[in-house]
């Protein structure tokens, strides 16, 4: 084969993948309209939830907190701060990014998809069978992980920082733009760390990554960890412990996934 059949099939590949961003990408701007013209529904109930004092979380904490004895100490009575607009498209210019940010989430599964076809045909046909249902367990974790985030780590962030104060002379007045990012950017930074096992599967799939090696390395691991926990969490040991769980949980999947990845391949050897 010449160098110009090699350049001509690097252009198809590159046609094929361009044809693959361009239907994904067509995808999360259909969802993304879509949550566009439910405002309400994506605004008043889904992302200023963590705001409300009735959100879920506030009431199994305050469920917790009466169980214990503690009476109310957990219980959010009222919102802490007051969110406002502070530039004249601030809100517009939420209300769409936000609506992107949403058909991003709600497409995913068919945007990795979409990736995962591009990929496929250059995978061995056991390879293939050893990856069938890829697309639905990480679209599953990824799921778990916005919810996670949006459930656990949204509501503690937006209590704790919400409520800080350094003087009681300065009142909390949040920018809806500042609410709204610290939201959808820790909801959507869980959904992307829940992914740790499908990324570690395909690691070891290429020999870049073994079961040895995340042992060995298991406490460096624990130790990026509770740094990570501390990047996307309010700066306290609460909420930084509850992000630490699940991902020392999803490390310790991981090393397992790694170890069936390699007694599947030293049988086929």
């Amino acid at each position: 084969m010449n160098s110009e059949d090699n350049e001509m099939s690097f252009l198809d590949h590159l046609e094929i993948f361009r044809w693959h961003l361009i239907r994904a990408a067509a995808a999360i701007m259909f969802f993304g309209v879509i949550a566009f013209i439910y405002k309400e529904i994506l605004f008043d109930l889904i992302l200023l939830g963590p705001r409300d004092p009735n959100f879920l979380t506030y009431k199994v904490l305050c469920s917790i907190s009466q169980y214990l004895g503690l009476q109310d100490a957990l219980c959010l009575q009222e919102s802490p701060f007051i969110l406002m607009n502070i530039t004249m498209s601030g809100q517009f210019s939420t209300h769409v990014m936000t609506s992107i940010f949403a058909g991003f989430i709600i497409a995913f599964p068919y945007v990795f998809w979409e990736f995962w076809r591009f990929i496929s045909p250059a995978l061995h046909p056991e390879e293939t069978k050893l990856a069938r249902g890829v697309v639905f367990f990480s679209s599953l974790l990824f799921m778990f992980g916005i919810l996670f985030g949006y459930y656990i780590i949204a509501p503690l962030s937006v209590n704790f920082l919400g409520s800080y104060q350094v003087s009681s002379e300065v009142a909390n007045q949040i920018s809806l733009t500042s609410f709204i990012s610290t939201v959808t950017t820790v909801s959507l930074a869980n959904g992307i760390i829940f992914e740790l096992p499908i990324l570690v599967y395909f690691l070891t799939k290429i020999g870049l990554l073994t079961p040895e090696f995340m042992c060995i390395y298991r406490k460096h691991a624990m130790v990026l960890t509770l740094i990570l926990s501390a990047i996307i969490t309010p700066p306290d040991i609460t909420s930084q412990i509850l992000v630490s769980l699940p991902l020392i949980l999803l490390y310790e999947m991981s090393i397992k996934i790694s170890e069936r990845v390699i007694k599947n391949q030293e049988k086929k050897q």
